[in-house]
């Protein structure tokens, strides 16, 4: 596989249009390839670090990325992968969070190579007339067809009209800096191709998009800062590595191929060479350890993480409880006589208390679906099967 058949499939759902894009790529043009992040949190976490990498991939053959800062798209806020209305954030939440944005982003891309924006620039001063332009070129049965927006609807829960403009400032993104190509998780299509209908608006040519497959989080949802079920760029090494090591089995694979820059070939001796899950997540947690920090503190999360599970630190007469997929942790430590009280629980939380396989958790909704280590503060460990 070369270079750009691997820019084109790995990682990728759709490409369209696939068939120009492979010809603008094989010509030797050098293209404008955009994407934008909203910050709706102050942490880049790896799951939107997959889109970064395919840029930084195109970033070695040679184009130029352009990189986007959603400040105004993230005061209207985006619904596209939303089941509710996501509220409007305020400018002071949007400020604390842009502050490491551009720095996380260099941890993957080059950033003397980048094209760094925040659109703001160009969607601040947008009128009523231009907007109106736009919209006219959308109906709202469009808007109504996409999947969350259609159950939505079904569900009688609200849509405001800010939410149809999101796809119009998004689109006007790509005219602003005139993008070839634009990358986002297969949630954002709708939006994608709104660009290039605004694009031809303008009299540019409409920009080719791509949509990557989205990653999943630690407790198998789709990666989201609002579920807390992140690993972030700027985790300390330690926590990155166990929170890898927290992640299902069946998600070992994807992981190497999307959130790693290990070649095809070697993820597949990988999982050949290593039978046991465990062993595989070892390799997977130290290479995308080593990504973020270095390879010494990558190593040395692995020895600390490997003395902890491995070396009887562990007490060998921990507590095991057998419980049913699904249930709540809260639940069954509340239940179980374990803590007191839902409240401990998420004040336990809160202070960082609770560590589930060698790492702290943050979401007082967590779910058991496989089994897990917990440690309670300094020396109180359960074992949970299921």
């Amino acid at each position: 596989m070369d270079k750009i058949d691997e820019i084109l499939t790995r990682g990728v759902e759709e490409v369209i249009d696939k068939k120009h894009l492979e010809k603008r790529l094989r010509s030797g043009e050098k293209l404008r390839v955009k994407l934008g992040i909203d910050p709706t949190s102050p942490n880049i976490h790896i799951g939107r670090a997959v889109v970064l990498w395919k840029l930084k991939a195109f970033q070695e053959l040679g184009h130029k990325i352009v990189f986007i800062i959603g400040d105004f798209t993230g005061l209207i806020g985006d619904t596209s992968d939303k089941d509710a209305e996501r509220p409007m954030m305020s400018e002071k939440e949007i400020k604390e969070n842009i502050k490491n944005y551009f720095e996380q982003a260099g941890k993957i891309l080059d950033k003397s190579q980048t094209e760094m924006h925040y659109n703001s620039e160009w969607l601040e001063p947008l009128g009523f007339k231009k907007i109106g332009e736009m919209a006219d070129l959308f109906g709202l049965h469009q808007f109504e067809a996409r999947e969350n927006i259609a159950r939505r609807l079904e569900q009688g829960k609200r849509i405001s009209l800010r939410e149809l403009l999101y796809p119009l400032m998004q689109g006007y993104d790509s005219v602003a800096i005139k993008a070839d190509l634009e990358l986002g998780g297969t949630d954002q299509k709708f939006n994608l191709l709104a660009g290039r209908d605004i694009q031809k608006l303008y009299g540019q040519e409409p920009q080719d998009i791509m949509t990557i497959t989205l990653l999943e989080g630690t407790d198998g949802r789709k990666m989201s800062s609002s579920w807390g079920n992140v690993i972030n760029l700027t985790d300390k090494p330690e926590e990155m590595f166990g929170r890898v090591m927290s992640l299902s089995d069946n998600l070992i694979e994807k992981y190497f191929v999307l959130a790693t820059t290990v070649s095809l070939r070697e993820i597949d001796d990988i999982l050949k060479l290593n039978f046991n899950p465990r062993d595989q997540k070892l390799i997977l947690a130290e290479k995308i350890t080593a990504q973020y920090h270095d390879q010494k503190l990558a190593q040395k999360a692995k020895k600390n993480f490997i003395s902890l599970f491995s070396k009887k630190e562990i007490p060998e007469d921990i507590k095991e409880l057998k419980v049913k997929t699904g249930e709540k942790l809260d639940d069954i430590l509340v239940e179980n006589k374990i803590i007191e009280s839902k409240s401990e629980f998420r004040r336990l939380i809160r202070a960082g208390a609770i560590d589930i396989d060698a790492r702290p958790i943050s979401d007082v909704n967590y779910i058991v679906e496989k089994p897990i280590v917990i440690k309670i503060g300094k020396k109180k460990f359960l074992k949970i099967k299921v």
